[in-house]
């Protein structure tokens, strides 16, 4: 369906608009709000340095373990329904989080906000198919920047309140924002109740024969490929960036986290445009191959030239993630249906944050063995070129769903 469909934006459909934002708002707050407080944590819970590893790789293991199952969610109640919980569980999970008085509490209750917010990240998309088809790359590209905006944004804040008000309050102020994304869901419930029992309405829902048949599609691999790519990137950069600024540009702590947050800030554009573009242009390798190149020149400034022009090393590696909103309208643009877009969601994110989870250990192991960063900063290059090979799959124009019904024709005949 064409972006400028004829229904108007805002008509019918301002508490989805709302609920989606908002949604987005809440997906990255507890991922960066911890680490830059961990010094005052650390008065009340012990933690050491395998403790916070433990913390950093919670993110994208729980991102992946619920994105798998959560299609499996969307067969017993609608996308409407699912997100109201996802967000319920991560107002319980900020407000553990904050009262946790040890490290298991502390790890239980920051498991419990990353799986609904895990829920939250494959809903998105199917939410945005659902109710703005007419709008899908506007409306994915407003979430993105949200998404973006939400990673930079706590980081910024941590110190400044947990000075003021202590680190608990610092740390489950983020409950109040999940409140406000409850309501439009809510009153959409409520509003939409009286038609759920009229002929013809259909709850939404995953097909299991998809999800059964969705391993067999090089749609879906390739482009969980693509997304594990930026995945590892950016949580290997997020996790180590300041330390390879230290050694190798020999920046101050001060300087490496502003440096940090332009990487993170590169989110922001990426967020905004790529979306727009994707849903517009016919060569979709060029802005894969794109993402690719920035992170390629980012590397090698970093390696050969790290103490020249080191903020604009880091801004074209910032840039390479635009790989994460291009899957996230990829997984759109490559299905036909809702179970597609819900499979496809699930499938993609469930696997590629199952990959992400392995950049910050990965580069960590090589650097200790190698007491330096040139290996490290290879192995990201070469998850970056698996995700340009496995790009030429996904810039072409095939359905999901077209090839699912393939591969099922194909067996029948043997």
């Amino acid at each position: 369906m064409p972006e400028s469909g004829s229904t108007p934006f805002w008509r019918g459909r301002i508490l989805a608009v709302l609920g989606i934002l908002l949604v987005a708002a809440n997906l990255r707050s507890a991922v960066a709000a911890l680490s830059p407080i961990v010094a005052q944590i650390r008065v009340d819970v012990p933690l050491d340095s395998v403790s916070l590893g433990i913390l950093g790789m919670l993110p994208p293991i729980c991102f992946a373990a619920f994105g798998i199952v959560t299609p499996l969610f969307t067969r017993r109640a609608s996308l409407e329904v699912v997100t109201t919980i996802a967000l319920v569980v991560m107002l319980a999970g900020h407000l553990l989080r904050a009262a946790s008085g040890s490290f298991a509490l502390l790890v239980i209750g920051s498991a419990v906000t990353f799986a609904g917010m895990a829920v939250g990240n494959v809903l998105l998309p199917p939410l945005v198919k659902r109710y703005f088809p007419d709008r899908i790359g506007l409306m994915t590209s407003l979430y993105a920047t949200v998404l973006a905006v939400s990673t930079l944004l706590p980081p910024l804040v941590a110190v400044p309140v947990a000075n003021s008000l202590g680190w608990r309050f610092s740390v489950g102020m983020w409950a109040l924002l999940t409140v406000f994304a409850v309501l439009p869901w809510l009153t959409i419930l409520l509003v939409r109740k009286p038609k759920r029992s009229e002929p013809g309405e259909v709850v939404e829902e995953a097909d299991a024969a998809v999800l059964r048949r969705i391993w067999h599609a090089p749609i879906a691999w390739a482009l969980a490929v693509v997304f594990a790519g930026s995945s590892i990137n950016a949580y290997a950069m997020f996790a180590w960036l300041p330390e390879i600024l230290h050694d190798t540009a020999k920046t101050d702590p001060a300087q490496a986290g502003v440096l940090l947050s332009l990487y993170a800030a590169m989110g922001i554009p990426a967020g905004l445009l790529i979306p727009v573009f994707a849903s517009r242009i016919k060569n979709l390798a060029a802005l894969i191959y794109l993402g690719v190149g920035c992170f390629l020149l980012g590397y090698a400034g970093l390696i050969f030239w790290p103490q020249t022009a080191t903020w604009l090393w880091v801004l074209l590696a910032g840039a390479g993630p635009l790989l994460f909103p291009l899957c996230l309208i990829l997984i759109n643009l490559r299905t036909r249906t809702h179970d597609g877009a819900v499979a496809l969601s699930g499938f993609v994110q469930g696997l590629g944050y199952t990959l992400g989870a392995l950049g910050p250990l990965v580069v960590g192991l090589l650097h200790q063995l190698t007491g330096a960063w040139m290996w490290p900063i290879l192995f990201l290059v070469l998850t970056v070129l698996a995700a340009a090979l496995a790009g030429t799959v996904v810039a072409r124009p095939r359905m999901l769903e077209d090839q699912l019904n393939g591969a099922a024709v194909r067996r029948r005949a043997g």
